[in-house]
């Protein structure tokens, strides 16, 4: 599965004025609510129950939450650009303020860690990350995105 095809552009929110890691996964859990057809706070805890195993924070102002979830069929991506980076527990130390998120079926392991996989490559490229911190609209960071994965797949 590709990460284009998980993500939409209603589904990247830029510019998020958010000041900690745990208003970042309910903002995140408020916007996914409606998409996936689940409550508030039952995606909240699963990405909070994933967060207590070890931060999903990959380094380099990176995060990759993510959470297996009984009621969905599909993979879903969201992601979200912070107006500042957040102190996120990250492996680097650093602060964190590029986010994508990841929402995968209980069942799909194999997916799961391919999708994990391809993010690994596509935010380890410091012209895509530079270029997605320069980006000024959804638009632009699904072009970049889509973009980078194109290269990684060659």
């Amino acid at each position: 599965m590709s990460i284009s095809s998980l993500l939409a552009t209603n589904r990247i929110f830029t510019h998020a004025d958010i000041s900690s890691k745990k208003r970042l996964l309910e903002f995140i859990a408020e916007q996914a609510s409606e998409e996936l057809s689940l409550p508030v706070n039952t995606i909240y805890n699963k990405l909070l129950e994933r967060e207590r195993l070890g931060s999903t924070g990959l380094g380099k102002g990176i995060a990759v939450p993510h959470a297996r979830l009984d009621s969905i069929n599909e993979a879903h991506g969201f992601f979200v650009k912070l107006n500042q980076s957040i102190n996120y527990d990250a492996i680097d130390k650093q602060n964190v303020d590029l986010i994508f998120v990841l929402f995968i079926p209980q069942e799909s392991t194999d997916e799961h860690l391919q999708i994990l996989s391809s993010l690994a490559k596509i935010f380890s490229q410091t012209t895509v990350t530079e270029k997605i911190r320069l980006s000024q609209s959804a638009d632009e960071i699904f072009q970049i995105i889509t973009q980078a994965e194109a290269e990684i797949a060659v």
